[in-house]
């Protein structure tokens, strides 16, 4: 049975995680309301659903992982138990759960780029979701089932390799999915996907502000993907009966609209120069009448293969994976080692939830939220990947804050604002150049290889990942 101050803060975290849901949705509902879209009839959504799900779609990609690796205390103090006080990390379960989280997220995101063509959407999106689902319900029952330590560890390896396999495919499922949509949907995607770790952060905060044991914070870090991950699902299955996510998202072939053409069909298609909208002047054609129309320009014409996609977007995908590369080096393995010096002296417990985590996150979904305001440098610009390789310089910046312990580094930024400053800088240029580099992708390819692009760049995002968790190592023998 659960005690009232683990039922407590179940009920916090579940709360929680529904006004991020209420206020997403009312915040967008108000958004669109006051965008004036001139797009082909049928083509609009007006009602802003689409959008509403794909930032909850994003938020439910990211969300479960970040719950779980917020739980580190947990599994350490339980792997700790009946050890002897010389060897507290016997089975070093920070290196190992960092290697199997990787591995699975590399290989399977690569898998998905070739395969996805072959195996039906739904399938890979709701199955994995799914899955995620079933692994999250068995590792919280394990809270509350007691077991030889060995075998404890061994289901939890297991566990976090099959939900990072489950979630490479389900995100580069999803990024080729809204790749086929206008840049403004990458942009809320990417968006939620901040916000999830930003939901992760307030629930760590909470939890060491109410000083709760490792166990019942567990129980609430899993629980609450449980929830997520169901209410997730449920959006992902409502999105095909949406009638703009059915214009954009079902492979339009002259099999369903271009085979029988018709008076509605070419209302779809075309735009009429004589219309006027609430006093807009002359209607051109939007990009969601564009991609209509290139698909029934050259409707018998194939896919791209995987090889002639990316020589379309390789400067995009090396500045993905430079972007996550430099976030990755110190985030947060470095950065979670910072001890406050000035504003939170003697607040260890506050100051690494609050200015590490939710600090980052806060900046991080900024940065991705203005590319929907604001997409400079463009595309085809060289300003671009320089202002990305760019980004090289927080991590000595970072490096330099009051890290501890430290043995060959000076510290030169010592007070806790500058911290803060810095660490926001980098984590909104992380955001916005992250969400750019993705946003941009399918945009150089023709409509039809907008999944592949986007499928494509997943891969080379988790590359980034793996690739900054892995110089990470090293960053930390030099401090």
């Amino acid at each position: 049975m659960l005690t009232s101050s683990q039922t407590q803060i179940i009920c916090i975290f579940i709360c929680l995680y529904l006004y991020f849901h209420c206020l997403a949705i009312w915040n967008f509902s108000m958004e669109l309301k006051n965008i004036k879209m001139r797009i082909c009839k049928g083509a609009s959504d007006r009602s802003g659903l689409v959008a509403v799900i794909f930032f909850l779609l994003g938020m439910g990609t990211l969300l479960p992982w970040n719950f779980f690796i917020t739980a580190m205390n947990y599994f350490t103090d339980r792997l700790k138990n009946g050890t002897s006080s010389t060897q507290t990390d016997t089975y070093m379960f920070g290196n190992m759960s960092v290697l199997l989280a990787q591995l699975p997220l590399l290989l399977f995101t690569l898998l998905n780029s070739f395969l996805y063509q072959h195996i039906a959407e739904k399938i890979r999106i709701a199955g994995s979701m799914v899955f995620i689902l079933l692994f999250f319900i068995l590792t919280a029952i394990l809270v509350k089932f007691k077991m030889d330590q060995d075998h404890f560890f061994s289901i939890t390896m297991a566990t976090i390799w099959f939900i990072n396999m489950f979630g490479a495919v389900l995100q580069g499922s999803l990024f080729g999915l809204v790749g086929k949509l206008p840049p403004r949907f990458n942009s809320l995607f990417m968006s939620g996907q901040a916000v999830a770790g930003i939901f992760s952060g307030i629930a760590m905060l909470l939890s060491n502000i109410f000083e709760t044991d490792s166990e019942s914070s567990a129980l609430g870090y899993f629980i609450t993907p449980c929830v997520a991950t169901l209410l997730t699902l449920c959006c992902y299955l409502v999105l095909p009966h949406l009638r703009f996510a059915q214009l954009h998202l079902e492979n339009v072939s002259t099999k369903t609209t271009l085979k029988e053409p018709s008076a509605n069909s070419s209302e779809i298609v075309k735009v009429k120069l004589n219309n006027f909208d609430n006093g807009l002047d002359d209607i051109g054609e939007t990009e969601a009448c564009k991609k209509l129309n290139e698909f029934k320009q050259d409707p018998t014409e194939e896919k791209s293969t995987v090889p002639q996609v990316f020589k379309k977007i390789w400067v995009m995908a090396l500045c993905v994976t430079c972007v996550f590369a430099v976030t990755l080096s110190v985030f947060p393995a470095i950065t979670v080692n910072t001890k406050p010096s000035g504003l939170f002296d003697g607040k260890d417990n506050i100051f690494v939830p609050l200015c590490s985590f939710i600090v980052f996150n806060v900046m991080d979904w900024i940065g991705r939220s203005l590319t929907s305001r604001l997409q400079w440098p463009s595309m085809k610009s060289h300003l671009f990947p320089f202002f990305v390789v760019l980004r090289v310089v927080f991590i000595p910046a970072l490096m330099l804050c009051n890290i501890q312990p430290r043995a060959y580094l000076p510290v030169l930024f010592n007070h806790d604002m500058a911290y803060i400053i810095i660490m926001s800088l980098f984590a909104m240029t992380s955001g916005y150049f992250a969400c750019l580099s993705m946003s941009y992708a399918p945009q150089l390819v023709r409509p039809k290889d907008a999944e592949t692009a986007g499928a494509l760049m997943t891969f080379f995002l988790a590359l980034g990942l793996s690739l900054g968790a892995a110089f990470s190592f090293g960053l930390k023998r030099i401090l």
